[in-house]
């Protein structure tokens, strides 16, 4: 790291907790100076509570899908539920740099319908940056995003939205082929513009490689310590998930539990009439 940009990293490390410092720029520089902290949110409370725990990234992920919305999968989001999930949580005006995900197939329709997603999802969603899946298929795409002046954060590995055509969930990585085609999808990415990218459920070693090959962060879930920060699931790691979380998500909080403890006395109290006092 040339002394520019180690003095640029210090003045940026030492106030990125003050409001509207977390651009895709300083959070590119946090990379080999700390590890950088990711969550997912779909409405106002929820980025409000995570922007005042000091997180540097949220995303409003079309896990929307999954986690409020009550479907099985990412795919029956659309784009006009990301915009309205992504202007609930800029509402709030967090520090944090905001992302939105492109939905379901949009990022291989023409070139200016995803151009147009992008648009609405920054201009009407209020979003800094977008997610787009997808490796070095998409890079040329990226790459004329970026010059047009839409932040793109990228994703390799596990692509939920591929759900239909891998069959499921898995780690992926653990083939020579895997890695070769991880690595190429990667630094396709990084060449294309992406100003960092998020590996989902890559074989932890092999993450790390990657990582150290990149020079924009790589931000892991599911993938091993060895990436330049984490992303989980907010309802995961609150234990608001009802179904089965992942084998790699820690729990911090049962606020599923609480919450039903809560109504559950509420209810019961209502019934006995102790409540209204």
């Amino acid at each position: 790291m040339d002394r520019f940009k180690l003095y640029y990293v210090s003045i940026i490390s030492s106030n990125i907790s003050s409001a509207g410092d977390i651009t895709t720029q300083t959070l590119s520089l946090l990379k080999g100076e700390r590890p950088i902290v990711a969550v997912t949110a779909y409405d106002a409370p929820t980025a409000r509570y995570a922007d005042e725990a000091g997180v540097d990234l949220i995303l409003v992920g079309d896990s929307v899908g999954t986690t409020v919305l009550g479907f099985d999968s990412t795919v029956p989001v659309t784009l006009e539920m990301m915009i309205h999930h992504t202007a609930a949580v800029t509402r709030q005006r967090p520090g944090a740099l905001v992302v939105a995900d492109i939905p379901y197939t949009l990022a291989h329709e023409r070139f200016v319908d995803l151009l147009r997603a992008c648009r609405r999802l920054i201009q009407e969603g209020g979003a800094d940056a977008v997610k787009i899946e997808g490796g070095a298929e998409i890079a040329s795409k990226v790459e004329r995003l970026t010059r047009a002046g839409i932040p793109v954060l990228g994703h390799i590995g596990l692509l939920p939205q591929q759900v239909k055509v891998i069959g499921g969930y898995r780690k992926f990585g653990r083939s020579d082929t895997e890695k070769e085609i991880l690595t190429n999808d990667g630094m396709a990415l990084e060449s294309a513009g992406c100003f960092a990218i998020i590996a989902e459920m890559v074989e932890g070693t092999v993450a790390g490689a990657i990582a150290s090959q990149l020079t924009i962060p790589l931000i892991g879930i599911g993938s091993g310590p060895h990436c330049d920060g984490q992303i989980l699931v907010v309802h995961d790691l609150l234990g608001m998930n009802p179904g089965r979380v992942p084998s790699f998500v820690k729990v911090y909080a049962q606020i599923g539990d609480a919450m039903r403890e809560g109504i559950a006395q509420y209810a019961e109290e209502v019934r006995s009439n102790r409540f209204p006092l």
